[in-house]
């Protein structure tokens, strides 16, 4: 069975500003350095998992653009910090899973349809894994407050994070 991690492949997470002070915030992509990801290559079926405490920010998004000088190194331990503690609970839910529950053949690639496990909940969530230049690319849409998680927010709620967050999965082809 085919085995993907952080050698081979890559799990990015983006988060993105809101609030009334959104202007001085900033757009983040967001790095998974430990995860697993298997896929049984008669069936289609896919499992991953990922270790929450591994999530680090990688850098700036402005205007779809990546700036690796948007934040310190001290700036991005302390997000890092704060999403572990008092955003995923990293420390009482260190483990993220996904199992799918039906893989399709679709024009642009896979149809996956499959139950997310996050911060002690479970729900269901869909993907295409669309082919892309040398494998498959899958980008699922996780609104927060569906799996019990109060997205990040300070200053009195002037400065926050939008509850949805984009986890992009991509997979060399085989």
């Amino acid at each position: 069975m085919p085995t993907y991690d952080e050698s081979n492949a890559q799990c990015l997470v983006y988060s993105y500003k809101d609030g009334l002070l959104s202007k001085i915030a900033h757009d983040l992509k967001h790095r998974v350095t430990r995860f697993k990801v298997r896929v049984d290559p008669r069936t289609g079926a896919v499992e991953a998992d990922v270790d929450a405490t591994s999530l680090r920010v990688e850098c700036v998004v402005k205007d779809g653009a990546e700036l690796s000088d948007g934040l310190s190194a001290e700036e991005k331990r302390k997000i890092e910090g704060q999403i572990m503690k008092d955003v995923l609970h990293a420390d009482v839910h260190p483990l993220i899973h996904f199992r799918s529950t039906r893989v399709s053949p679709a024009d642009e690639g896979m149809h996956i349809e499959g139950a997310l496990s996050l911060n002690d909940c479970e729900r269901p969530v869909q993907t295409l894994a669309r082919r892309v230049e040398h494998g498959y690319q899958a980008d699922i849409t996780i609104h927060q407050p569906d799996f019990n998680i109060k997205p990040f927010s300070a200053m009195m709620g002037t400065l926050k994070i939008k509850p949805e967050v984009v986890v992009r999965v991509i997979v060399p082809a085989s």
